[in-house]
């Protein structure tokens, strides 16, 4: 059985990590190169990078930050935000990221997901998913949340898949920093359509959050954001959590 992934999100504006709620009311958090340390040292399977305002101000990630993060942390780095081509991937590989992920630029240009699988594998390629629940389901969002589209979640999820993306970073608009849980309506309809894994995102509030994730999805991680920025619960508190109810984790 592959272990269940526990991925500590940072959400990077004008150099600091930010955090809201709704993907409103941002507040500080910190920096970003030295939150990636403390949390690569605390046991986080994975740390994802989001620059969540480059798509909206129509710019590429900041490569100098991934690069300074990339030498000082050994776990996995997922990078987004901005991504825009396989030329902006391709220096974010380079400076040290291990993923990269695309999000509003895969909606614009749907060919996008095919051409990074294309240049540098399925594995290193992730289609990040913002959606917001609708009348007729989930309705995936870009530019941070700001904008509708006219995809819906489920199926843009499984166009991603068959495009070539090798992993799914799904985030629920509706729980993201409120801390009640995971949307586990919208995480079983994407894994329902897909065989790759998803990272659910949005409205982790404790360990038995986690729980319930993975006891009643298929998601292969849960991400968090708030939660560990805030030291309301630790990376190895979750972890305990999940090995007490018999949930494959890597030790912390």
């Amino acid at each position: 059985m592959l272990a269940k992934r526990v991925v500590v999100c940072l959400d990077v504006a004008d150099g600091r990590v930010v955090k809201g709620t709704n993907f409103v009311n941002l507040r500080d958090s910190g920096d970003p190169v030295e939150l990636a340390k403390r949390y690569g040292d605390e046991g986080a399977d994975e740390i994802v990078f989001l620059d969540i305002t480059a798509s909206h101000e129509n710019r590429r990630t900041t490569i100098e930050m991934v690069a300074k993060a990339a030498r000082q942390v050994f776990v996995p780095l997922t990078v987004g935000g901005g991504v825009r081509s396989v030329q902006d991937a391709g220096l974010l590989l380079r400076a040290g990221a291990d993923k990269v992920c695309a999000n509003s630029a895969a909606i614009r240009r749907s060919e996008l997901i095919s051409e990074l699988a294309a240049e540098f594998g399925s594995q290193a390629t992730v289609l990040a998913i913002d959606a917001k629940k609708s009348e007729h389901g989930w309705t995936v969002f870009l530019n941070g949340g700001r904008v509708p589209t006219e995809w819906g979640a489920v199926s843009w999820a499984a166009f991603g898949q068959a495009a070539g993306a090798g992993e799914i970073l799904l985030t629920s608009m509706d729980t993201d920093g409120v801390r009640d849980g995971f949307d586990l309506d919208l995480v079983n309809a994407v894994c329902a359509v897909t065989t790759v894994p998803v990272i659910a995102s949005g409205g982790a509030g404790s360990a038995q959050h986690f729980v319930d994730l993975f006891h009643g999805t298929e998601a292969s991680a849960g991400l968090a954001a708030s939660i560990f920025h805030e030291r309301a619960v630790s990376i190895s508190a979750v972890k305990r959590g999940l090995q007490d109810q018999n949930i494959v984790v890597r030790p912390a």
